[in-house]
Order: C-alpha cells, then structure tokens, then sequence
C-alpha cells in the first residue's frame, strides 16, 4: 500500500485555513495536510524549492486553491501548474469565495478539476470541505505519473 498523500491548501485567510484543516480532520483523514499562504509558497512546495526543497518527493492529493491571494494569485499558480509535465495532473480544487463569472471561466479554462464556491456558513462550509477531502484523497484515482 502507498504512503498517504499530502492535501495542500493554499489559503491566505488563517480563519479559512483553520477550518478547512478542522473539516478535513473531522473526516477523519490520515493524510498530511500542509498549509502555505500563497501562490508563491504553492509551487515552492509542489517544486520543491525553497524551503521546502528537502521535502519528500511525490505529488500531494489534491491543491485545494484559494484564488484571491498576495505575491501570486490562484490563476496563475493553477496556469503554471498545468504547464509544468510533472504537475499538470495534479487534482486542484478551487476554493473562493469568489462569485465573479470571469474567474469561475478562467479556471475551468485553465483546466481545475472542481470550482467550489466557500459557503458563508460556516456549516456548509465545514461539510463542503470535509467531502472534498475525502473524495480527492480517499476516493478518487489518480493516474500514474510516467
């Protein structure tokens, strides 16, 4: 059996990150979660550089993605990792509270694989999470990388 996959969240908001960790710990989830509080930080980590250039190879679950976030935005981190061979296979979920059609559009444009509006209850919001968790790391399969 394969060692747990990470979940990475990349979410500026500490309140956000704090509760989508809560939720997908509430699901029960064994898999690591990592948090990094923007675009920058993201492909650090899912390229290995930086600080996080010592990390354990292999690609996380799932980037769930905020898009809303300084020094580089969640568009141009999901473009980036779609144009990297090693990354464009990766699961990423955006996670907004972003209403605006041109986002929702670019994103799917940009090949995400699930746009998940944040609810504003904080209910909703934990249960949203808790399913996407358990799906993108638990349930669904992803294809191996050549």
């Amino acid at each position: 059996m394969s060692p747990l996959r990470t979940i990475l969240i990349a979410e500026d908001s500490p309140a956000d990150a704090e509760m989508a960790i809560d939720a997908l710990r509430d699901a029960r989830l064994a898999n690591p979660i990592v948090h990094v509080e923007d675009g920058v930080e993201a492909l650090d980590f899912l390229m290995r550089r930086g600080v996080y250039a010592n990390r354990e190879e292999g690609l996380p679950a799932v980037l769930l993605l905020d898009i809303k976030m300084p020094r580089m935005d969640g568009l141009e981190v999901l473009q980036r990792i779609r144009a990297e061979d090693e990354l464009k296979r990766l699961p990423v979920v955006i996670l907004s509270s972003s209403r605006e059609e041109s986002d929702l559009a670019r994103s799917w444009d940009l090949g995400v694989n699930a746009y998940v509006v944040k609810p504003v209850d904080v209910d909703q919001f934990f249960n949203a999470v808790k399913t996407l968790g358990t799906f993108w790391a638990v349930i669904n399969q992803a294809p191996e990388l050549e």
